[in-house]
């Protein structure tokens, strides 16, 4: 239940956001022909692969929200043109910063005292988490998939429910600004 807590926290938007978005497509696909989708059935109990409870609620309610604006319309999975689905990682990282510190003056009395070589270094090590959703779209009729969007954050704590549902709003937006694909000038 931790790590989907923690999950929550790493869709975290803030003024100084690390947040990441992604996607990529087939670029054989005509998106605009796509007027339905549905959720994928889970078919196991492997509860590592999707959010559990109230997360898992607010990204399908995300990812239903900007489907339907977007002009896709919910359905049952054997009239849907594409179906939805979606799963989550935890990445650990590292961060080592060292500085140098008091190089020129030295404020001792004594033989070193004057302008002279005193550097000190400190070295500081952080371990943080990036968070990454990941959503995918899959043709229902040949079942492969179409197209692929991510974000991805370091983790911050939320405590609110409110707080909660923003970043997972505010992250699922991110990603979908990328949906329909507009391919490259050739």
């Amino acid at each position: 239940m931790k790590k989907v807590i923690v999950l929550a926290a790493a869709l975290a938007i803030s003024a100084c956001s690390t947040m990441k978005s992604s996607s990529d497509y087939d670029p054989n696909v005509n998106f605009n022909e796509i007027k339905s989708y549905a959720w994928v059935v889970q078919k196991s109990e492997d509860t590592t692969y999707h959010l559990d409870g109230l997360m898992d609620q607010r990204v399908r309610s995300a990812v239903d929200t900007q489907l339907q604006f977007k002009g896709i319309a919910k359905t049952e999975a054997d009239k849907a043109d594409v179906l939805v689905n979606y799963f989550t990682k935890v990445d650990k990282k590292i961060n080592v910063d060292t500085f140098n510190t008091n190089f020129g003056y030295n404020p001792y009395y004594g033989p070193g005292w004057a302008w002279g070589g005193s550097m000190h270094t400190q070295t500081t090590v952080r371990e943080y988490e990036i968070g990454t959703l990941v959503v995918d779209l899959v043709n229902r009729e040949t079942g492969k998939l179409i197209w692929r969007g991510s974000v991805a954050d370091t983790i911050r704590d939320k405590n609110t429910p409110e707080e909660r549902i923003e970043v997972v709003n505010k992250a699922i937006a991110e990603m979908m600004l990328q949906y329909p694909p507009k391919p490259e000038a050739k």
